[in-house]
């Protein structure tokens, strides 16, 4: 393979007391930069950093070293612990961003009577969001929004709607919807933007297992006391809104089970583990609980795809420890959730309306409705004009394609598949060194979560609800935060790792000792 002749400037270091770490070498591949970030060496001679060093890549991908630049600056170095942050800023954006979610999620005009006049309050709280985002954005970066592809997609979604009001059965329905779906792509977009560090990514993390162990421990306790409201056959959801319907409730918990299940990994200590562990074992009992078929699915397939990646080192032993807890699972649920269970095999369900049998129907309907007005749709929300007795599609694909045209499901599934593509680059460049196994275990566990939302809304019709895209934002935060400490491409193969070691080399640092590098571990010795 060969690469495009690259000069190697140093950067001037920043004043710093104690010792200092060692140089970070950047490798650029013609398209975006790459850092690679060293483990830590040996004693050894430090490397001198008085003059800068440039040089090119030969056609085998080897550094090969000019004379010095005088006129070159020095080398950035950076410390090994930690992630390193993005500019300071955005304290109070993000503040908002939490609080905002916080209603949103809780909805506590509705819980508590007090606060029942205020009906508004996520939406002007995303005001006074904005309104602190958007000036401190422009002095922090110099622009509007970090522009990933996934803002682009959301952007030509967010257009496609806008585009197919005009041409909707009822506008004064698509309007409104419209509106709403605005709101979820400003606070997405906030999110990627203000979310700058380890800390603030963990508390949007635990603020949303916490929205999961409510919902979780009051489906469990309804379930417990008979407090079947549905028809008298299925739980309801606590806090309301989009979590009301079970179908949507199991959605939610099987997005978070992935999420607690990767903290878990990434914790230290064993009482954190075991913490984690429980909230993951609690949630699965929500889904349970629920009597969700779709929530079922969902969660057998990203539970096995988690034991897969996280254990592929042994995997026929992942294999049979999970058919092992998959037979003790249907051992202690419920008979009924069994029985529910077998009309995904065919047979009538006791739901009702809410049969596989319905749900065929519908399904047949979006996809001729989509088929039938391929470019626009026919309007956000507007469905139910041309459903089977006012029933929405129960599922979000063909309520997009259906409402928005088929270039606008192209654009949504591009967005979902974006992140997870993200993640996978992550996984894949992490999985080999201890150093990053913690970004590893996140970027696995927001696989999961990802994976089971593209599986639980082939089921539900959620669209155009916050769900997938904070699930999105917490992948593109993680990813940005990877990217500013400099670890990706580092463990794509060994030439990366070779190249890095020679150029530390040229500039008289002792070769880094690696699995790939025998002869540098010798030399240390």
């Amino acid at each position: 393979m060969s690469y495009k002749s690259k000069t190697f400037d140093e950067e001037p270091l920043a004043t710093r007391t104690g010792p200092q770490p060692p140089p970070r070498a950047h490798l650029w591949d013609g398209n975006e930069g790459t850092s690679l970030w060293p483990q830590k060496k040996k004693a050894g001679p430090e490397p001198q950093e008085s003059e800068g060093v440039s040089g090119q890549l030969d056609e085998e991908g080897a550094f090969v070293a000019s004379r010095p630049n005088p006129s070159s600056r020095q080398i950035s170095t950076q410390s090994l612990k930690g992630w390193s942050t993005l500019k300071r800023g955005h304290a109070l954006s993000f503040a908002g961003l939490l609080l905002f979610t916080a209603v949103t999620y809780f909805r506590p005009y509705e819980l508590i009577p007090a606060l029942s006049s205020f009906t508004s309050m996520a939406f002007w709280l995303a005001v006074l969001t904005l309104v602190v985002f958007i000036p401190t954005q422009l002095s922090v970066e110099g622009n509007l929004t970090y522009r990933p592809k996934e803002v682009n997609f959301i952007l030509l979604l967010l257009l496609m709607g806008l585009l197919s009001i005009p041409f909707a059965i009822e506008p004064m329905e698509a309007f409104p919807a419209f509106v709403d779906f605005i709101k979820v792509v400003t606070m997405f977009i906030v999110m990627i933007n203000v979310v700058r560090s380890e800390k603030r990514l963990r508390a949007m993390f635990w603020l949303a297992l916490l929205v999961g162990v409510i919902l979780s421990f009051n489906a469990l306790n309804d379930y417990r006391q008979g407090k079947l409201l549905l028809g008298g056959d299925r739980i309801r959801g606590v806090l309301g809104g989009m979590f009301d319907n079970p179908n949507d409730m199991a959605l939610y918990l099987v997005t978070m089970i992935p999420l607690a299940l990767g903290l878990m990994f990434v914790a230290r200590g064993l009482s954190k583990r075991l913490l984690y562990g429980t909230l993951a074992l609690l949630m699965i009992s929500g889904v349970v609980v629920s009597f969700s078929r779709a929530g079922f699915l969902a969660l057998a397939v990203t539970l096995f795809m988690l034991a897969w990646k996280i254990g592929r080192r042994n995997r026929m032993v992942v294999v049979a420890i999970f058919i092992v807890l998959g037979a003790l699972f249907f051992i202690v649920v419920p008979h009924d959730y069994l029985g529910r269970l077998g009309t995904l095999l065919g047979g009538r369900d006791w739901g009702g309306e809410g049969s596989a049998h319905a749900r065929e129907g519908l399904l047949v309907r979006s996809l001729l409705v989509m088929l039938r007005h391929p470019l626009l749709g026919i309007g956000m929300h507007n469905f139910h004009n041309v459903s089977i007795r006012e029933q929405v599609s129960h599922n979000a694909y063909t309520q997009v394609g259906a409402e928005m045209g088929i270039v606008a499901l192209v654009f949504y599934v591009l967005f979902m598949v974006a992140a997870l593509k993200r993640m996978w680059q992550i996984e894949r460049e992490t999985f080999e060194s201890r150093s990053t196994k913690r970004v590893y275990y996140l970027a696995v566990g927001l696989q999961g979560c990802l994976v089971g939302y593209m599986i639980s809304s082939f089921f539900v019709s959620v669209a155009y609800l916050w769900y997938i895209y904070y699930l999105v934002g917490y992948a593109l935060c993680l990813h940005r935060l990877y990217e500013a400490k400099g670890a990706s491409g580092v463990f794509r193969g060994g030439a990366e790792v070779r190249r890095a070691s020679s150029i530390e080399e040229q500039l008289g640092a002792p070769p880094r000792a690696t699995a790939l590098n025998p002869l540098a571990a010798e030399q240390q010795s």
